[in-house]
């Protein structure tokens, strides 16, 4: 699967990607066929301290699956992400069962 992060309104750190990277492929232990994933990080300049934004868009054939979080900090919102993604890509793989 090939992963591509771009980061708004800041420079993230190797950190935070390889930890986005690391998350990322293990979708694949779900869906199998993963095409791309397209990572937003983006810092909103509010006084609310749920400041972060993650939108992760997954390639999957036939169509894109988008999700989008918002957090105090980039790792709870890449949590929460992976785990609606895994959700997501479950249901997307048993609809493709039936079809």
């Amino acid at each position: 699967m090939n992963i591509q992060i771009q980061a708004v309104n800041f420079s993230a750190d190797k950190k935070l990607i390889s930890l986005v990277e690391e998350k990322l492929n293990m979708l694949t232990k779900f869906y199998d066929n993963l095409i791309e994933a397209d990572v937003y990080l983006k810092v909103q300049k509010t006084s609310d301290k749920d400041n972060k934004h993650f939108e992760l868009r997954l390639g999957v054939p036939g169509e894109d699956i988008v999700v989008k979080k918002v957090s105090d900090n980039f790792e709870n919102a890449l949590n929460q992400v992976v785990s609606t993604s895994k959700k997501t890509l479950i249901k997307y793989k048993e609809k493709q069962r039936k079809n």
